[in-house]
C-alpha cells in the first residue's frame, strides 16, 4: 500500500505528464515497480559497461558466460509482458503468438548477435514497462495460468522481476555488489531464499544473524549461527560464495539461487 506521500508524488507527476501520458494504475504495487525498473537501470549500467567480447567470459551462473545471463534477463522480461498482457485483455493463460516466441530459449538467445542480444534487453524491458503501465485495477488483481503450468498473481509480476534483475546483475560479474541492493530489496530477498529454502532445500538448514538488523532468521531447523552484514548473508545463502561471514561452526554452502521462478534458470 501506498504511503499519503507517495500518492501525493503520484498525482503531481500526473499534472505534469498531462493527459495521454500512461502512468501506472494507483492499485499497481508502487514499491515493487520502483524497486524493478532501479534493478533494470541497474543492470543497464553494468551490461553497457562491457564490450562485446566480454560478454563471452564466464557469469557468476555455474555453466553461463554472459551472454547467458542476457538472454534470461530478456527472456524472462517477455514473458511476464505476456502474463501481463493476457490479464490485461481478460485472458486466464498465457500464450504464445509470434513465431520467434517459439526460441525463447537461453542456450538459443547466447547465441544472438551482440547487438541484437543487446537489443533484446533493452527491447523486452520497455514492453515489460508499457504492460505494465497499461494494466487497471482488474488486471493487477488477475491471476494467469504460465506455459509452464504454473499460476501467477499479476500483482507479483513486479516483485518476480526485481529479485531476479537485481541478481542478474551481479551474476555479470562486472563490479555489481549485494552491498549495493537497497535495504528493502535485500531484507525481503533474503526471506524468500529463506523460505524457498526450507520449502525445498532439503536437509538444508542453518540460522542467519544480520550484524545490520535486529533478530535473525532460520532456515529449515536452524542449526549453525552464520553472522555477518545482509548483503553477505544473501551473497552466500544465493549460492554465490562467503565474504566477511562468521561462522559458529561447520556448515554446507547452499545451492545457487536464481530467483528466476517465471522464466529461465540454469
Amino acid at each position: 500500500m501506498m504511503s499519503s506521500g507517495e500518492i501525493d508524488a503520484r498525482e503531481a507527476l500526473r499534472e505534469r505528464l498531462g493527459k495521454g501520458a500512461r502512468y501506472d494504475s494507483l492499485s499497481a504495487p508502487a514499491s515493487e515497480l520502483q524497486w524493478a525498473r532501479l534493478g533494470t537501470a541497474y543492470f543497464a549500467r553494468q551490461l553497457n559497461e562491457l564490450s562485446d567480447e566480454a560478454l563471452d567470459r564466464p557469469s557468476l551462473v555455474p555453466g553461463w558466460t554472459r551472454r547467458h545471463v542476457i538472454a534470461s534477463v530478456g527472456f524472462q522480461a517477455r514473458a511476464l509482458a505476456r502474463l501481463v498482457e493476457a490479464a490485461r485483455l481478460g485472458k486466464h493463460e498465457e500464450t504464445l503468438e509470434e513465431p520467434e516466441a517459439q526460441n525463447e530459449d537461453v542456450i538459443f538467445g547466447a547465441t544472438l548477435p551482440d547487438h541484437a542480444l543487446r537489443y533484446l534487453f533493452k527491447h523486452s524491458e520497455v514492453h515489460l514497462n508499457v504492460e505494465w503501465r497499461d494494466l487497471d485495477e482488474r488486471g493487477w488483481r488477475s491471476r494467469v495460468k504460465s506455459l509452464a503450468g504454473d499460476v501467477v498473481d499479476i500483482g507479483d509480476t513486479p516483485w518476480l522481476r526485481a529479485r531476479a534483475i537485481w541478481l542478474c546483475a551481479v551474476d555479470l560479474d562486472n563490479g555489481a555488489s549485494f552491498l549495493d541492493f537497497p535495504p528493502e530489496i535485500a531484507d525481503r530477498l533474503l526471506r524468500d531464499v529463506a523460505e524457498e529454502l526450507a520449502a525445498h532445500g532439503g536437509q538444508f538448514s542453518c540460522t542467519l544473524k544480520p550484524t545490520d538488523r535486529s533478530g535473525f532468521i532460520r532456515v529449515g531447523s536452524g542449526g549453525q549461527v552464520i553472522s555477518g552484514r545482509i548483503a553477505d548473508l544473501l551473497r552466500w545463502l544465493t549460492g554465490r560464495g562467503a565474504r566477511r561471514l562468521v561462522f559458529d561452526g561447520k556448515t554446507e554452502d547452499p545451492s545457487f539461487w536464481s530467483g528466476r521462478t517465471t522464466g529461465f534458470s540454469p
